[in-house]
Parts: structure tokens; C-alpha cells; sequence
């Protein structure tokens, strides 16, 4: 099996605009998000679901995700946001991953019809940047 991308982003050894960066976690910009600043939370460790998660990570795990729920805000004025997660089925890459999404009335993201977008050149370091300032404030 070749190597899981997530643990390349984790180790650095594969390039990510890292947004959170903790003893266990990691949270990146998703290369394709759902919107401009939609983040992937994932332990440093290889886990592949929810269930396989070590109990003494679950209350850090959640504590980064509400982390990111607020900087979504805070940071991209994004009036709340969409947190979800795979477990195996639609799972894109078999490591935990977290999705925190920023979200706005009418900003057409329906049921589980998930259009993506890109970044333009240079763009998402700049999301990545906001991000970071408002975890650090």
C-alpha cells in the first residue's frame, strides 16, 4: 500500500497550508474544498475512523474542531459552519479526517450534493494565513 497522504502532511514531507498545528492534531486546507477556507482536521497518528480513534484523543480532537468551527468564523466571516465526517464509505483517504466548513445563507450547499471549487494561484495560503491569525487570537 502506498504511503497515506495525510501522514505525508503530517510528517511534512508532503506540502499542505497547514492552518492548525498541535502535539497530536494537524488541520489543513482541503486542495479541494467545499468552500474557500474548509479545513480537514486529522490526528498526527494514523487512524483510519472514528471508531478506531484512542479514547485519550477523543476531548483534544473535538476541542481542535470547535477550535476551527470558531476561526471559520472569526477569521472568514463565514456565518457558521458544516463539521462532518466518513467512516469508511465516501472516506477519499483511509486516515480520520474531519471536515470544518465555513458556510453562509444561500451559499447553495444542499443535502450531500458537495460542489467543489479551487484556489486560485497564491490563494490558499492567504486563507491559510487568516485562519492561523484567528486561532492564535
Amino acid at each position: 500500500m502506498a504511503e497515506c497522504v495525510f501522514c505525508g502532511i503530517v510528517s511534512g514531507r508532503t506540502g499542505a497550508d497547514v492552518v492548525l498545528d498541535r502535539a497530536d492534531f494537524v488541520g489543513f486546507l482541503d486542495t479541494r474544498p467545499l468552500f474557500k477556507g474548509h479545513v480537514l482536521l486529522v490526528p498526527r497518528e494514523h487512524v483510519e475512523t472514528l471508531p478506531d480513534l484512542p479514547a485519550g484523543l477523543r476531548d483534544g480532537f473535538l476541542a481542535a474542531a470547535q477550535d476551527l468551527a470558531v476561526a471559520v468564523k472569526d477569521a472568514l466571516g463565514a456565518q457558521g459552519s458544516f463539521v462532518a465526517m466518513n467512516n469508511t464509505v465516501s472516506q477519499s483517504v483511509p486516515h480520520l479526517h474531519l471536515h470544518v466548513v465555513p458556510r453562509t445563507k444561500g451559499d447553495g450547499l444542499r443535502g450531500f450534493f458537495w460542489p467543489r471549487t479551487k484556489y486560485a494561484d497564491g490563494e490558499a495560503a492567504a486563507y491559510a494565513a487568516r485562519l492561523r491569525e484567528a486561532l492564535d487570537g
